[in-house]
């Protein structure tokens, strides 16, 4: 018997995941293996605003992205650069919206 939600195993007789509280089942269904995507850079921030915006238009359109060395500035007092990056295959997508959104 295993718990749905997190997957430890009971033996038989028990029917509710002591921690979880919902039902056991008889067998798990096979996990997902996580995709490997690719990020490449789209291009370079230099102020929180334009972040903040990027941010929120990339949110509403459903691009992955993360913004390397976001915070950078925050551990030592010199102008680093943040750097937009994307999935490979959002590129052309991402700029188009940045680009739509004067971002760019």
């Amino acid at each position: 018997m295993f718990c749905p939600v997190c997957r430890s195993e009971y033996r038989e007789g028990f029917t509710e995941c002591a921690d979880c509280k919902v039902a056991l089942v008889n067998d798990l269904p096979h996990e997902l293996k996580p995709e490997f995507r690719n990020f490449v850079e789209v291009m370079t921030v230099h102020d929180e605003g334009t972040i903040a915006l990027i941010k929120s238009v990339f949110n509403g359109f459903g691009i992955n992205y993360y913004l390397r060395g976001e915070f950078s500035h925050l551990l030592v007092p010199l102008p680093f650069d943040t750097k937009l990056m994307v999935r490979e295959d959002d590129v052309s997508e991402a700029k188009r919206i940045l680009t739509e959104h004067d971002l760019m």
